[in-house]
């Protein structure tokens, strides 16, 4: 992750490229401490009335949480490792997402696809991936933050959003992230569920059978600490400022936890053999780059 890998851009009329293989999202949007930054992106971003009102009225995280789960983690792993495939599953997502429609909680129309609203949830990723990594990684260099937004931007372009619609630089990123987290943020109903230590959770059923057993069987037992501790790295890897906005308590207590558990992770994660560390579709991604270079 030390080196600063150019961009492509599309030529007018083509589809939008990923990220670069080498670049700043190849190497950490695939490793597994990706997993325990996610849920903080996704909590921030159905923290905006539209959002969390389109995800409350036709979204399966209820009926479906471990699919749904299983099917956004891959979507992610496509827009960045896909090849030829990121740019058809994003115009997959525009699609699923034509009529999405409704009415939020304050009586507001709202369409998924509204490019204020479509756009915000595209631009969460990037300050939850910078302040995910400074604890469970290292921080970025400026050279690096700069290169994980200009590929944030190619990531946008692949999710169908136009130029105009997303801030082009991080000088332009950072008024309009905090516009949007003093004028529209709050705790909205999908928050405070997403966040319930205490939600009728099925156990998972995903995984191979014998897990996904030895789970059914424990599940009475493990369902609470799992929801504590999924609220828990939610909160804490949320950036302080979203964090604020929603309404979210945070304890020094707990900030002292947390940062127990990112040594932890720092000191284990970068040991683990690839097929531990990445996740399928980004270890082989991986491999087909080596091999491409031989």
């Amino acid at each position: 992750m030390d080196r600063v890998k150019p961009l492509d851009r599309a030529p007018a009329g083509h589809a939008p490229v990923p990220p670069p293989v080498g670049g700043v999202l190849w190497s950490v949007a695939g490793d597994v401490r990706a997993l325990l930054m996610l849920p903080a992106a996704l909590t921030l971003q159905v923290a905006h009335p539209a959002i969390g009102a389109g995800v409350d009225d036709h979204s399966v995280f209820r009926t479906d949480p471990w699919g749904r789960g299983e099917r956004s983690l891959r979507s992610l792993q496509l827009w960045i490792y896909g090849g030829e495939e990121a740019a058809r599953e994003g115009r997959r997502l525009r699609e699923l997402h034509r009529t999405i429609q409704g009415t939020d909680a304050h009586g507001r129309r709202y369409h998924a696809l509204t490019p204020a609203y479509y756009s915000w949830v595209h631009a969460t990723g990037f300050p939850v991936y910078r302040h995910g990594l400074r604890l469970l990684a290292r921080p970025l260099t400026e050279a690096q933050e700069r290169q994980l937004y200009a590929e944030w931007l190619q990531v946008g372009r692949i999710l169908g959003i136009h130029d105009r619609d997303m801030p082009q630089t991080i000088e332009a990123f950072w008024p309009y992230y905090r516009k949007v987290l003093a004028e529209e943020i709050e705790s909205t109903a999908v928050v405070r569920e997403l966040l319930d230590t205490d939600l009728p959770l099925p156990a998972p059923d995903r995984g191979p059978l014998p897990l996904r057993l030895a789970l059914r069987l424990l599940w009475p037992v493990l369902r609470r600490p799992f929801l504590r501790a999924r609220a828990f790295l939610t909160v804490g890897l949320m950036p302080p400022d979203a964090r604020e906005a929603i309404g979210l308590e945070w304890t020094d207590a707990q900030e002292r936890a947390l940062r127990r558990f990112a040594r932890v992770v720092r000191a284990v994660v970068p040991v683990l053999p690839e097929r531990l560390r990445y996740l399928p579709l980004a270890r082989k991604a991986r491999e087909a780059a080596r091999r491409a270079q031989r």
